[in-house]
């Protein structure tokens, strides 16, 4: 079930489980999705009331055009087939399951899902954020059509690489490319990981700069203040949707006229840029029927 229109996942804010008033400050927010989270925000002995609280989060349908997943713990914790239950019967947008490392494991969570009842709309989300999960992103992003997303898990592949956190994330590269190309081979949606300075908005913005022109779709965040500048810097900019709607209308002038090329401010035009140009556009109207 990949998506077959761009939705925008610009802003993907993490919201801890445990949390009433964050759930509820939630719907407010201007973020794109949303992770009502069940692992790492939350301590062990108030895993089964955060579980019960998101679970009636995401099924209350008071999220407004904000996709709602549910993070469930990693799977070999003894929380995470109760997770994997109570998000089937709530049926989010999607589930999120960290430490995802094989296709088998996203098959298993997807068998998990079916026998509890998750609706067929209930995508799967999966966190890649070891070394092994790099080096097999494409055989877990192409394990299920209802995986439809990867997400990066950058603070723990850095402390599986024993790397230290840097401006540019040069000890990360590597995995970043991996995933993504995993992902794109796959025909899958993949998101940037977190930034955890949440007072140096500099960095911060020039990371969501660092992830756009990589070509992730959009970043996980961690904190509200990040959605404005992370929405602004992965949405597409006023001067990418003017390109684009010359790109096509040379291209199809051309074709009118029978040739098989345009060209466009002096510069070769072929189909693919056609292609990537009605991405572009159809991800900004996506985007400006939010008004966000």
């Amino acid at each position: 079930m990949p998506d077959a229109t761009p939705r925008p996942r610009r802003s993907v804010l993490y919201m801890p489980g445990a949390n009433e008033r964050a759930l509820e400050k939630a719907k407010s927010l201007p973020a794109d999705a949303l992770i009502l989270d069940l692992e790492d925000a939350v301590a062990p002995d108030a895993k089964a009331d955060a579980r019960k609280r998101v679970a009636a989060a995401a099924a209350s349908g008071e999220y407004g055009y904000r996709e709602v997943t549910i993070r469930v713990n990693a799977p070999g914790t003894p929380w995470h087939a109760d997770d994997l239950r109570a998000a089937a019967e709530a049926g989010p947008d999607a589930v999120v399951v960290p430490k995802v490392e094989s296709a088998d494991t996203v098959r298993e969570v997807e068998r998990a899902l079916e026998a509890a009842g998750a609706p067929d709309r209930t995508a799967v989300w999966a966190m890649v954020e070891t070394p092994r999960a790099m080096l097999d992103a494409r055989a877990v992003a192409a394990a299920s059509e209802r995986l439809t997303v990867l997400v990066m898990g950058t603070n723990d592949l850095a402390k599986e690489l024993h790397a230290e956190h840097m401006p540019g994330r040069a000890p990360l590269l590597t995995g970043l490319s991996l995933a993504l190309l995993g992902a794109r081979d796959a025909g899958k949606v993949i998101l940037d990981g977190v930034y955890n300075d949440v007072k140096n908005p500099e960095g911060f913005e020039a990371e969501c700069v660092q992830g756009r022109q990589f070509g992730f779709d959009g970043k996980t965040l961690i904190h509200p203040s990040q959605v404005e500048p992370c929405n602004r810097v992965f949405a597409p900019s006023a001067g990418q949707i003017d390109r684009s709607r010359k790109i096509i209308a040379a291209f199809e002038e051309a074709a009118r006229e029978g040739r098989g090329v345009a060209t466009v401010d002096g510069r070769l035009i072929e189909n693919m840029h056609v292609e990537d140009a009605r991405r572009i556009l159809a991800l900004a109207e996506a985007i400006a029927g939010r008004g966000a």
